[in-house]
Order: structure tokens, then C-alpha cells, then sequence
């Protein structure tokens, strides 16, 4: 029998997650069954989308039951098995739970084979969840072209500081908004952005028609709010808008307010849509093979923030939502395989 621990989703969180939302709990697992195997996992990505998922909110995926073990997306080593397509010792990655092992019969989950040169937490910080989102958005969404002016919300955040990135391996020129000036110097300096808005101190839309005279191709939409509506406003005739993201939504109780800009769809004949990245689990290998490799021939940079330790998962989870984290976030579940 194996010992693990899961932190349990207890009630569900009104505006910010509490205390007493989840609750750390240990278990004795069952033993393997036919179609099963055994996940050690060894990290967990943490994500804005984590606070949908403990709402009661009709969303892309059900609400985590109260009693059950929080979601989330993990890699993890396969330690026993009875399972054709899990072996042991074999890497898994998809949507368990936030535990430290759990039995599993696959579902939600693929084999991760092995990335050589890369080690597990950067395979992982960049290709699981943050890449394939990025290249979704740019490619399936936005339909990038070269020359495009592509315009990136939360630009410094896991999604954010590849966006920039992989549009510019694409001929496109690149403006990224963040919060505050270290923010600002990463996205120009280590991240390759053309340009830098600080929404904390500088008026988005003046700084976007400055920038952008002509008007913006696409528009990366990760935050919501004050930041769509200056971007609805500096955009292109027949522009599109990608929603990726709006994370100033996910605490609030009351409705964020926006986009006043409304009307520029019509004026400007902008097409605006949403995706899940789910929904397009079938070009994973493709992106994740080209992530890969630029990743190895030094063509895309990222910043990894990784805390040791189940117990921190629910204190760290709260960085996304204040700004604190600074790269990918992540919390180390275990060791990576010998």
C-alpha cells in the first residue's frame, strides 16, 4: 500500500481562496487493478484557471467536487503498472490531482516521453501547458502572419513571455503590457519584446496608439477588464482579438467592468474569440516538438518559479493572483527519476 497526500477541495471560495478551502489530507491508495499504475507525481503547474475550477461556475470542465482532490496538471514517474500504455518507469503528464501519488487509469493523462537535454521541470514549465497555449493562440486563433503588430497582456506571465517570443520567431513586432518596471525590463531585455507598457504607471491606450499608429493585428488577451478595452481601442481594421485569459475576473464578485470599447467590434469588424487549450490536444506533439527545439537552440527564454513542497501548493497558488510569482509557477511534488 502506498501512503500519499492530496490537498481536498472543502468549500468553495466566494473571492479569494482561503484558509480553509482546501485542506491538506492524508491517504492509504488501493492496490493496482487491471487498466491502472501507480503516478509519482514529481511537479504541479499552477495555473489562474485553478480558481474556475473550486467555483460552482458553469465552465469548459466541471466544478471540482467538494470532498475530492483539487485539479490540476502534473508529470509525473510511473511506478508500477498495469496499464499496456503507462510502463514503469515511463513519464506521464495531463489533468490528476494535487497529490503526491495517485492511482490512475489514464484518463486525462499521456505518456511524456523523455526530452534529452532538457531537464524535467523545464520539459515541463514550458511545453505541458504554457507553450502549446501560446502557439494555439497565436497560430490557431490568431492566424499570425509576418509583419503583424501583436499586442500581449500579463506579457511577463507563464503564457505571456512565450507569446512575445514565438511571434517573433514569426517576423511579427511585439508589445507586451505588465506590472511595473522589473516586469517591463525582463519582457524588452530577456524576452525579446520590441516594446514595454507599465499599466501601473502609464496610460495603456495613449501608450498603444503611440506604439501603434497603424493599429494592432492581434491582440493576446490574457488579463480582461481596463486592459481589453484599451486594446479594443488601438486595433486594426478586420483585427482579431485572442481571449486567453481573463484573470481579473477570477476573484471578483461583482462584475469587472468592460469592455466600454464595445463598439469598436463593429467599427472596426474585429473578430474576438476564446479557446481552451483542451480542445486541441491533438497538436501537442507538433508544438511540443518545435518548442523543444527552439527551447534547445537557445531561441526561447523563460523564467521557471518552483516551491518545494505539497504543504505550499495553496500559498503559492495564491502568487498568480497578486502578481508575486515571477516565471512559470510550480510546485515540486518529488524528485526527479534517477
Amino acid at each position: 500500500m502506498t501512503e500519499t497526500r492530496t490537498w481536498v477541495l472543502k468549500k468553495r471560495p466566494t473571492v479569494d481562496i482561503e484558509a480553509d478551502t482546501l485542506q491538506l489530507t492524508e491517504y492509504t491508495l488501493p492496490a493496482l487493478k487491471d487498466g491502472e499504475f501507480l503516478l509519482r507525481n514529481i511537479l504541479l503547474s499552477l495555473d489562474a484557471t485553478n480558481r474556475i475550477w473550486m467555483s460552482d461556475w458553469d465552465s469548459y470542465l466541471p466544478p471540482v467536487d467538494l470532498g475530492a482532490g483539487m485539479r490540476g496538471i502534473v508529470v509525473g514517474e510511473v511506478m508500477e503498472s498495469r496499464h499496456k500504455d503507462f510502463p514503469k518507469g515511463g513519464l506521464a503528464t495531463g489533468v490528476s490531482t494535487w497529490s503526491e501519488y495517485v492511482v490512475s487509469n489514464g484518463a486525462g493523462l499521456q505518456p511524456l516521453a523523455a526530452m534529452p537535454g532538457l531537464k524535467t521541470e523545464d520539459a515541463f514549465g514550458v511545453m505541458a501547458i504554457a507553450g502549446p497555449t501560446a502557439m494555439i493562440g497565436l497560430h490557431d486563433i490568431g492566424r499570425i502572419k509576418k509583419g503583424d503588430t501583436v499586442v500581449v497582456t500579463a506579457a511577463a506571465g507563464a503564457v505571456g513571455m512565450l507569446t512575445g517570443q514565438i511571434a517573433r520567431l514569426h517576423g511579427c513586432r511585439t508589445i507586451g503590457i505588465a506590472g511595473g518596471a522589473e516586469k517591463c525590463k525582463w519582457l524588452t531585455e530577456e524576452f525579446g519584446y520590441d516594446h514595454a507598457i507599465d499599466y501601473k504607471k502609464e496610460n495603456v491606450e495613449a501608450r498603444l496608439k503611440a506604439l501603434a499608429p497603424d493599429g494592432v493585428d492581434v491582440h493576446f488577451e490574457n488579463v480582461g477588464g481596463a486592459m481589453l478595452d484599451a486594446g479594443l481601442h488601438a486595433m486594426k481594421l478586420g483585427g482579431t482579438v485572442v481571449i486567453c485569459g481573463l484573470i481579473a475576473s477570477y476573484n471578483s464578485t461583482e462584475p469587472v467592468p468592460g469592455p466600454y470599447n464595445f463598439r469598436e467590434v463593429i467599427f472596426k469588424r474585429l473578430r474576438i474569440e476564446g479557446f481552451v487549450c483542451l480542445d486541441y490536444m491533438a497538436k501537442y506533439p507538433e508544438y511540443q516538438q518545435q518548442l523543444g527545439k527552439w527551447i534547445l537552440e537557445g531561441k526561447l527564454k523563460y523564467r521557471l518559479h518552483v516551491v518545494d513542497g505539497i504543504e505550499h501548493a495553496v500559498d503559492t497558488l495564491k502568487l498568480l493572483y497578486s502578481g508575486g510569482n515571477h516565471g512559470k509557477l510550480m510546485v515540486r511534488l518529488g524528485a526527479d527519476p534517477k
